[in-house]
Formats: C-alpha cells, structure tokens, sequence
C-alpha cells in the first residue's frame, strides 16, 4: 500500500475503522468477540496502521476488543479516536461536547487503550449532521484539547462532521492536522471541505466511504450502478473496491478507514490500493447519481 500522513505521522492510505465490530447499531457487544479480534489482528498482519476508534461505540466495547486484540501495539501502529459524544442506555447518540466533558473523554480512551499518548483525537461536532443541536463554543472545546496536547496526552489534533468554516478556525486557532467527516462516491457533499483540507494540506478521512445505508445507499446502490458496474469490470474489481479507489485519486493526503467484521471483505478493502483508475474510469465515475442518505 501507497504512505501518506495522518497529520504529521507517517501511515499507510488505507487503515481500518473499527466501529463496525460493536454489536448492531454500534451498541453492545458482538455476536462473535473472538471474529472481531481477530480481524484486528489479520488487519495489523497485513500491514494496517491507522485504526479508528471511539470510547463511545459499544460503548467501551470497541476500545476494548482492539487492546485485548493488539496490546502492547506494534511500533509504529497509529490509534485515532473520538470525544464529544456519548451514548444512552437505548443507544441514542447524544451531544457530550463541554470541555470536562472531553477531558474525562480523553481520560477514558487513555485508559481503556492502555496508552499514554493517543495519536488522533477527533473533536466530534453536531453540525454537519445535525445542525441546531446545542453545543459548547468550538474555541473553548478546542481550548480544552490544545492543554491534552500540551500535557503530552495527544499527539495530532482533527475535526469531525463539521462545516468548512469550522475546519478554518480549527486549523488557525488549535492547529488541528485531520478532518473526519461523510464523503464518498454515493455523497459527495463534502466537496468544500476537501478542498479546505488541500488548501491547509490537511489530512482528511472520509467517514461512510462507501456511502451510507441510510437512505437506500451503501454498497448495493454501487453494485446496481451502471457506470461502477463497468468501471469495476474493466478491472476485474467489486465495485466497493472501485469505489475506495476513487476516494484514494481525490487528494493524495486522504486516508480511508473501511469498517468490516468479515476477514473476506477486510482482504478486500485493503486489495483497492492496488487499482489503478485513469482518467476514462475517473470520467465515467463522475456520472454516477448522488445517494444522500436521510436523517
């Protein structure tokens, strides 16, 4: 696989997101706790280091299964995580954003990661996809990260589903190096952002890469689309591959994080750094019809 930068620290383009191994809904344990490390473990072996986590997906559950899977962690191996958000006992995701709020958040992923450093905190804001929920001033969140950074509990900070304005002050106020948000070739709303992060030269890693299933969209959307279909049969690829392809010729610093719970479809997400797409694929794949998902 081709290197790039998660921030300043050197990482492979294609890493592994781990929310996925949480039980249905990213809630509760899974059905199969031995499969989920082991994929974790196939992932490393074969060359992952960039996984992406969250204290709140289980919650607790995920954090733990990638330090039972990988501790102590080969050097090198890049732990990127999330605050500002919490879960209740039905699941709900709710807004967890004030800065003791992230501190303690900061606290927990140290913990329950065995780490002294975490290498990526995200900050994890409402506004991109649920805008008008209440939250704290981003100055006084990033204010309470930039002092982890400080103390040494944080290496690089980013931003996730936030507005390109957002991503502006975040970098001219706090220095953040990452941007985490939905963009893929089904939703490609997040044009603007992007081009921010090329600007500033950020990284920037797309969340849903493959296009979210709510709304009807998700890898069978791509299956079913005629212009993936051919692009996918001019390379003898599925068409998730030729979609994560895509993504990797948007911005030489944009990692992708796919999410599986299936030792097949991890192979398969990684072998996509081997396809190569020209210019006649790029075209015919600019053609295929947006799936926005609903909220």
């Amino acid at each position: 696989m081709s290197t790039s930068f998660l921030g300043h620290l050197p990482v492979q383009r294609i890493g592994f997101g781990a929310m996925q191994l949480a039980g249905p809904g990213v809630f509760g344990p899974p059905t199969d706790p031995a499969g989920a490390r082991a994929v974790l473990r196939r992932a490393v072996e074969h060359g992952v280091d960039h996984i992406d986590t969250a204290q709140f997906y289980g919650p607790d559950v995920v954090n733990d299964l990638i330090r039972e899977a990988l501790h102590p962690y080969p050097e090198g191996l890049r732990l990127a995580t999330k605050v500002g958000a919490r879960r209740d006992h039905e699941g709900a995701w709710l807004p967890a954003g004030d800065p003791a709020d992230l501190t303690a958040q900061v606290e927990q992923n140290l913990r329950s990661l065995r780490v002294e450093r975490l290498d990526l905190v995200n900050l994890r804001r409402f506004e991109g996809d649920r805008p008008g929920t209440p939250e704290p001033a981003l100055e006084d969140q990033l204010g309470a990260l930039v002092e982890l950074r400080a103390q040494g509990k944080i290496d690089v900070l980013g931003v996730s589903a936030v507005r390109a304005e957002t991503v502006r002050v975040a970098v001219e106020t706090a220095g953040v190096g990452a941007v985490q948000n939905p963009y893929s070739l089904l939703d490609r709303r997040d044009a603007d952002v992007l081009d921010v992060c090329r600007h500033y030269g950020l990284s920037y890693v797309p969340s849903f890469p493959l296009g979210s299933a709510f709304g009807g969209g998700g890898p069978n959307h791509l299956a079913a689309d005629e212009y993936v279909a051919a692009v996918a049969g001019k390379h003898g690829a599925s068409p998730a591959q030729v979609a994560l392809a895509w993504l990797l010729a948007q911005y030489d610093r944009l990692l992708l994080i796919p999410g599986t719970s299936s030792l097949r479809h991890l192979e398969e997400n990684l072998a996509a750094g081997e396809i190569a797409l020209d210019q006649d694929d790029l075209a015919a794949l600019e053609k295929v019809s947006p799936v926005l998902p609903s909220h």
